[in-house]
């Protein structure tokens, strides 16, 4: 649904010429060249770059460039869209929009996606209960449950106040996944806020954790996400 709307609000057409910024291991940039599009990905890792090529090699119209968005200069601009999933955040504010409106045609689109973890009503109650773990290991005045899906900002006020576009299209999207134990402690273990924690301490709030979900009824949580499209065109 995001990718279907993404493409309809920008206007792209198979064989348009889009940037992606910051895709990782390709895992977004997949469905954009399944629907046609000439992806040029800019990946600072040098590692995710590796692996997004080697994933998306089958795709002729994929280009993965390893280089940081705000030095890199490619060849010929007229992009018809630039896009980026959860890394739009990354990119020095002072570039952010001078650069992508550079890179784009006249009338192209910026089309940023970003994903928050949220607590939606009649949500699971675990990610509240589990705070107790989170206070008792790691105390910080951080340590609050996720906000509700409707709480979460879009871009849409700094793409406004940035002059380069055109009226903001915001559209939001909630999803759930379930985990088991392992599953969970293994997608917490990737969280750079996680591996940072002392290892004697992590080790300690995995292990309450673990307990926690394991005690339930149903083993299991439920984690829902709320996923924010904006999509704005170029003057």
């Amino acid at each position: 649904m995001v990718f279907d709307d993404l493409v309809e609000l920008a206007g792209l057409e198979p064989g348009d010429p889009v940037l992606e910024i910051g895709p990782g291991t390709g895992k977004a940039t997949r469905p954009l060249a399944e629907r046609g599009l000439h992806v040029v990905g800019v990946e600072l890792g040098k590692g995710l770059a590796r692996v997004a090529t080697e994933r998306l090699a089958e795709f002729d119209n994929v280009e993965i460039v390893n280089a940081t968005f705000e030095s890199w200069e490619p060849e010929a601009g007229g992009f018809a869209a630039v896009v980026a999933f959860t890394a739009f955040h990354w990119v020095d504010p002072d570039l952010r929009y001078t650069k992508s409106a550079h890179l784009l045609r006249e009338g192209g689109a910026l089309a940023v996606v970003d994903t928050r973890h949220v607590l939606t009503e009649g949500g699971d109650r675990f990610w509240i209960e589990v705070q107790d773990d989170y206070d008792a290991v790691v105390p910080s005045d951080e340590n609050r449950p996720p906000p509700a899906p409707e709480e979460v900002p879009s871009f849409e006020r700094e793409i406004d106040a940035s002059g380069y576009f055109g009226a903001v299209t915001v559209r939001r999207y909630v999803w759930d996944v379930t985990y088991d134990a392992d599953e969970y402690l293994a997608v917490l273990d990737t969280y750079s806020g996680h591996r940072s924690i002392p290892i004697d301490r992590r080790l300690e709030l995995y292990k309450r954790i673990r307990r926690r979900i394991e005690e339930r009824k149903d083993p299991h949580v439920r984690k829902s996400y709320v996923s924010i499209l904006d999509v704005a065109h170029r003057r």
